[in-house]
């Protein structure tokens, strides 16, 4: 996985990690291009500009763990989610281009093949 990081070019685009939760509102993990997972920041995305991928099919979460290449800004504001109660950074969505349904692990319940807790909250690595 760190060669195929290594090798994304640069640019003005993220990579995005879908972590779908049902009980939560946040979009997902988001990382620039080259930089290693452990990196990434969980994000609220604003949709105003651009439906998420899962939104615009209208078939919420279905693209749990789906990587994508995301086009668009980080807007400095953060929001609360109320159901983690955390606040997370605000990432304004102005495009997508999906990269894999199957990508690469990058959290441990992943690695050890453990169940789904529905109300833990994993971290890359």
């Amino acid at each position: 996985m760190a060669t195929q990081i290594q090798a994304e070019p640069p640019g003005d685009y993220f990579i995005g990690r879908r972590y779908y939760k049902p009980d939560y509102h946040f979009w997902g993990y988001v990382r620039r291009p080259g930089q290693p997972w452990n990196t990434a920041e969980l994000v609220m995305l604003n949709e105003n500009q651009k439906l998420a991928p899962d939104r615009e099919q209208i078939n919420f979460g279905f693209d749990n763990n789906y990587e994508y290449r995301l086009y668009g800004r980080f807007s400095g504001d953060k929001i609360y989610e109320p159901a983690s109660n955390g606040i997370y950074p605000e990432f304004v969505l102005k495009g997508y281009q999906l990269i894999s349904t199957n990508p690469v692990p990058i959290f441990k319940s992943q690695y050890r093949g453990s169940g789904d807790n529905r109300y833990q909250i994993e971290k890359p690595e």
